[in-house]
């Protein structure tokens, strides 16, 4: 699918990439920003935004990298700004705004998961940003280390050191809330 979105890219025919990247990401994408943001209305939003700044940046992209690694880049810094701001708004550091928001997922009338599923969410909530970036593109997106190196900026070695960590947080978090 990317050679075919490239390839369009290349013939300057940027609705028709556009439409490829929606069908094939959408997603992927609001996946991706749910698992950080929790709540679906919040992810509906910050998945606009992305595809808004993917429309608006496509006829910049340089080929240098995948398109998904531009995408899944491009979603990470929507996501981390959305949480910001809101968390600057609530006085709030980003781990206790994200954990407060996990706490309210329960509530959340699009929320389908079970008990178990909660607790791991809220141990998930729990960990630092990077930690919780790692371990979402790892364990749920199924990313490489190399992925999430381009995406993130960082070396492999530090993302396994935080995938590590993050594991060990999380079990931790549920052997406590038992």
């Amino acid at each position: 699918m990317d050679l075919k979105i490239k390839n369009y890219l290349q013939a300057n025919k940027l609705d028709e990439a556009f439409q490829l990247i929606v069908s094939e990401y959408h997603q992927k994408i609001y996946w991706q920003v749910r698992r950080m943001v929790f709540i679906h209305e919040d992810a509906d939003d910050v998945t606009q935004n992305v595809f808004i700044k993917v429309y608006q940046n496509l006829g910049t992209f340089k080929n240098e990298s995948k398109i998904s690694t531009w995408i899944f880049r491009i979603t990470y810094n929507e996501t981390i700004n959305y949480i910001k701001k809101n968390a600057k708004e609530k006085n709030l550091s980003l781990e206790d705004y994200s954990s407060s928001i996990a706490k309210d997922l329960m509530a959340d009338e699009y929320y389908s998961g079970d008990e178990i599923n909660y607790k791991l969410q809220n141990a998930i909530a729990c960990l630092p940003e990077k930690q919780r970036l790692v371990f979402a593109m790892k364990y749920y997106d199924e990313l490489k280390y190399e992925q999430i190196s381009d995406i993130l900026g960082t070396s492999v070695g530090a993302l396994k050191a935080s995938y590590h960590h993050a594991v060990a947080k999380i079990k931790e978090f549920l052997e406590k809330n038992d």
